[in-house]
């Protein structure tokens, strides 16, 4: 539970999701993948559910690793989020119990089409968001939304539907280069929402006995100040795939 722990911390969650008034939409997105974004997502979700919170989980990923995680992959599309954006399935239609209690609305490979199927247009892009707040979702428990690791419709309904952005940066040479695009990324988004979007760059996969982990949390402290997590997460953090782990 390190990571979640070292996360709740760093985001100043408790005064967030410890009150009933208020609770939070995080999406966890990086463009570059491979850099500990479903780990994120479910350690930060995991701690939650064993502090007596109820997260709901949406996974946005094509690819679904964290449904297949979760141990929630279904055989048709339209029991994914696919069926809300191509059948006007509602998204608490969709929800499902893995088998460790978790709930979740799983994705499918047939997301991959939804870029193609219904384009970029403002109903499309808060699409997830609309979702949400008709069907009053974030009432009384935390989402967290494993964004796709591409700009395109599926991240961008995840950034628009969020709070707050968790942006994890794997400890490697192309770090600054991702940390960068993202925030390029984040910047042309605020006109559209006419806010700014509220933002923390975490660092993961850090080796302590690696001179490059330390010269790119240098680079990015520099860079992006206080919007750097201050703890950094380890190269050998495991996932906390259910709620008493």
């Amino acid at each position: 539970m390190y990571l979640a722990k070292c996360l709740i911390r760093i985001l100043g969650l408790p005064s967030l999701f410890w009150r009933s008034a208020a609770v939070a939409k995080i999406a966890v997105f990086n463009q570059k993948g491979g850099v500990g974004k479903t780990t994120t997502t479910l350690n930060l979700a995991a701690l939650l559910a064993k502090r007596g919170a109820d997260p709901l989980v949406i996974d946005l990923d094509p690819q679904a690793h964290l449904t297949s995680i979760l141990g929630a992959t279904v055989g048709s599309s339209e029991r994914s989020l696919y069926g809300y954006y191509s059948n006007g399935a509602t998204l608490a239609g969709l929800i499902r119990f893995s088998p460790t209690g978790w709930k979740i609305i799983p994705s499918h490979l047939d997301l991959s089409k939804v870029d193609t199927q219904f384009g970029k247009g403002p109903n499309v892009l808060f699409r997830l968001h609309q979702g949400i707040v008709r069907e009053n979702l974030n009432t009384d428990r935390p989402i967290f939304m494993d964004a796709c690791p591409m700009l395109g419709t599926l991240s961008l309904n995840s950034i628009f539907a969020a709070d707050r952005i968790l942006v994890p940066i794997s400890s490697d040479y192309l770090a600054m280069k991702g940390a960068l695009q993202m925030e390029r990324t984040l910047r042309a988004l605020e006109p559209v929402l006419k806010k700014r979007l509220e933002r923390r760059f975490v660092i993961t996969r850090f080796d302590a006995r690696r001179k490059m982990s330390w010269d790119i949390d240098r680079q990015l402290r520099e860079r992006f100040g206080a919007e750097v997590c201050e703890t950094r997460i380890a190269e050998n953090v495991s996932v906390c795939a259910g709620h008493g782990t």
